[in-house]
């Protein structure tokens, strides 16, 4: 069966014709494209946010733990207990209630150099240098001294404060401070 041109023309027509036409489209539903616009939109910033991160936590030197750092040769012991602060095993102030009395600090109860503490550690830190001396050691080329604080998590933090700024006093010259922590706890199992 052979067609001419003109009669092939006319049955693709008539099957174009016979082929149903595809919905014209009156909207866009957009929501889909939406939801994956706000997706990928996080995802950037996230991940903008952690490299940022990253380049800025890249420039901080980070300080060394007591862990990974040796203790200093000589480096006086302040215990801060519920009824006293006591360095080197000699009770320099009393304490109540988390508090030294107010007669015990310069300018009362609102003051936070403790002079007793202070004088203290200026006398401990002259015996030490005295030492030095005695063995050849020049205190200016010696590191600096260093006061080791143990406290109770539960000793007020102004109390901290005072005795942190006493011992920073410059008869006193401690500017290096270590603070003792605990680092084992006990968890409890759930029951």
């Amino acid at each position: 069966m052979s067609f001419s041109q003109r009669e092939a023309r006319n049955l693709v027509r008539k099957a174009v014709k016979r082929v149903p036409e595809g919905e014209s489209i009156r909207h866009l539903n957009i929501m889909p494209m939406m939801d994956m616009m706000t997706i990928l939109l996080v995802a950037f910033i996230f991940q903008m946010a952690t490299s940022a991160l990253e380049l800025t936590a890249g420039t901080v030197e980070l300080p060394r733990t007591a862990t990974d750092a040796p203790l200093p040769e000589k480096a006086w012991t302040l215990v801060i207990t519920p009824t006293g602060i006591v360095v080197e095993g000699k009770s320099i102030v009393s304490v109540n209630n988390g508090d030294v009395d107010a007669s015990e600090k310069e300018g009362g109860s609102l003051g936070i150099k403790i002079p007793r503490l202070s004088n203290f550690l200026a006398s401990l830190r002259q015996e030490e240098i005295k030492q030095m001396q005695k063995s050849g050691i020049d205190p200016a080329k010696a590191p600096p001294p260093e006061l080791l604080i143990i406290a109770d998590r539960t000793t007020p933090y102004r109390l901290l404060i005072e005795v942190m700024f006493s011992a920073k006093q410059k008869e006193a010259g401690y500017k290096h401070f270590r603070l003792i922590v605990q680092k084992n706890f006990v968890v409890k199992p759930p029951k």
